[in-house]
């Protein structure tokens, strides 16, 4: 592995996006798209980084990677070589190779750039990631010399017609020596029909000086730009893949995989079991063993290992499930941590709490955890019974082993082993049902027979 600084353009405006959000900060797999770029950049060795945005920044200060990073504003966008002048600051006196990368190009994985890095060990001045389009249309081509070495890239709109129909096509990540990049930079010109500068002009820079240029082959899906919605949907679609086998390939099974989706860092264990339409947040662990039925929604959750969730589940952020804790259907979780055993199967919102080993939690219970001003933290003790139809009004301490009668409302703590029962006595009205059917019979028996007479039928009363 090469250790290279990596320069990240991320200044485009995004126009086609038609949003309000900076095109590089439309979330892919739950990570914004600029993010992919840094993630896959500190994979392949980077050990700094230099993203330059444009004049309106907001946003991107929650970006920042663990490593050394430096932010740049391309005040005006003249062009990707302009765009890399940007960062000139952090460039100066570079001695390592330098990558150029694209922060809406999200799909780039750390494998090719570390390919593109290495291409500089023999000793090129400079590389080019290219790759075989299956439609070159819009893309620039790359123009190889009878030596098979790289000498020139052609924009599309300067082409002439035999270059217009290569197919090898350039994806714009670039690789260079640092002690000779600003120097290459400093000679690009504008003198194109578009007025811009153009970073490709450095490959013919660079031969005219007598360097030699490098070109490393990828997979076209790798290289596929972001700048419509409905490219952000086919890149959805390719990294969706991806992590799909990823989680087969590490001893998951899904049912039916085009119907799971994950998140960038979902981390699944051996023999878990997806059903489907399971939809993964960001921040969600899950262990071995774990069955996650269909039509769960996960995020931001850690589950151990023999853990059973859904079907129709959901668990918010900072949700845990102890070993073998069986959530079931059309039940909610929010920062909830659930030991070892615990059952709450059916029709239940718990949030805020702690629930001991072994507790039982029945059918449409409530934690009360918010009062209109602040959250408050319910505890439920080990092997607690709470029956169904239950409200819990926290802050409330549900001692080990206390059962709760159903359709209480409990605010207050109940101690160990007791029971707690907050609903009224239950009444019994003799044979109240029967004189009630027998007046209302007695009563359609008289509308029948005289349909103008007005007969009161009131039932209430006894």
């Amino acid at each position: 592995m090469v250790a290279f600084h990596a320069v990240v353009l991320a200044a485009g405006q995004g126009t086609r996006m038609r949003s309000a959000i900076p095109k590089v900060l439309h979330p892919l797999a739950g990570l914004p798209l600029v993010a992919h770029v840094f993630k896959a950049a500190a994979a392949a060795g980077a050990n700094r980084i230099s993203a330059v945005f444009g004049p309106d920044t907001k946003g991107f200060e929650r970006l920042r990677p663990a490593m050394e990073t430096r932010f740049f504003v391309q005040k005006e966008r003249l062009g990707t070589a302009h765009a890399v002048l940007a960062a000139r600051k952090a460039l100066e006196g570079a001695a390592g190779p330098v990558v150029i990368l694209y922060g809406d190009t999200p799909l780039v994985t750390p494998e090719s750039l570390e390919k593109l890095a290495g291409s500089l060990q023999d000793g090129a001045a400079m590389a080019v990631m290219g790759f075989n389009a299956t439609n070159p249309m819009g893309y620039g081509r790359l123009i190889t010399g009878k030596n098979g070495e790289l000498a020139a890239i052609r924009e599309e709109k300067d082409a002439s017609p035999e270059e217009r129909a290569l197919y090898l096509c350039n994806s714009g990540m670039m690789a260079f020596q640092g002690n000779i990049l600003l120097s290459l930079l400093d000679q690009i010109d504008n003198k194109n029909k578009a007025g811009e500068y153009y970073l490709t002009d450095a490959v013919e820079i660079a031969r005219a000086a007598g360097h030699r240029v490098a070109f490393a082959l990828v997979a076209e899906d790798e290289v596929r730009g972001v700048n419509t919605r409905a490219q952000l949907s086919e890149a959805e679609e390719i990294i969706q893949n991806r992590l799909r086998l990823a989680a087969m390939d590490g001893g998951a099974t899904l049912i039916s995989p085009a119907t799971v989706t994950f998140s960038h860092d979902t981390v699944t264990g051996h023999d878990v079991l997806i059903e489907p339409n399971v939809f993964f947040g960001p921040g969600t662990v899950v262990g071995d063993g774990v069955t996650i039925k269909a039509f769960s929604h996960i995020e931001g959750a850690r589950i151990e290992n023999g853990a059973t969730v859904g079907p129709f589940a959901r668990l918010r952020p900072g949700t845990h499930l102890g070993p073998k804790v069986r959530i079931g259907n059309f039940v909610e979780l929010k920062a909830a941590e659930l030991k070892s055993g615990v059952k709450v199967n059916h029709l239940s919102y718990i949030g805020d709490s702690e629930v001991g080993e072994n507790a039982n939690i029945g059918a449409g219970t409530i934690t009360c955890n918010y009062d209109g001003f602040h959250k408050h933290k319910t505890e439920i003790g080990a092997g607690a019974f709470i029956g169904s139809n239950s409200a819990l009004v926290a802050p409330v301490k549900i001692g080990d082993g206390a059962y709760i009668g159903s359709g209480s409302v409990i605010s207050r703590d109940v101690p160990a082993d007791a029971l707690a029962v907050t609903r009224a006595p239950q009444v019994h009205r003799e044979d109240w049902a029967r004189r009630v059917r027998e007046r209302h019979k007695a009563a359609e028996a008289v509308k029948q027979k005289h349909p103008a007479t007005a007969i009161s039928n009131k039932s209430g009363g006894e």
